[in-house]
């Protein structure tokens, strides 16, 4: 996998609470669907098009190497696991993108 992450999006699990991710049209379009198949409840942009700044590299270097893209044919949704590393760049990306 080698994504080019691009947006911040909110995901609402099935038992409503919910998490930043920091994806990119391709794995919205997967949350969508993981939706549709009832494996999450809802997804939502809530910043399209932020900068590649150092925090978005990192998180997407950490990304690229340990997880995949959920494929269309998903049985499940599969949450990406953060460390504190992963925690840390994601609250970063947000303080510079004044979400949240």
């Amino acid at each position: 996998m080698n994504e080019v992450l691009d947006l911040i999006e909110e995901i609402t699990r099935l038992d409503n609470t919910k998490y930043i991710e920091i994806g990119n049209l391709t794995h919205n379009g997967r949350a969508e669907a993981a939706a549709e198949k009832g494996f999450i409840k809802e997804v939502r942009i809530l910043k399209l098009n932020i900068p590649h700044s150092k925090h978005v590299e990192l998180y997407e270097q950490l990304v690229n190497q340990r997880h995949q893209m959920p494929t269309w044919e998903m049985t499940s949704w599969d949450e990406w696991l953060k460390d504190a590393q992963m925690e840390h760049e994601i609250q970063a990306i947000l303080t510079e993108n004044k979400v949240g």
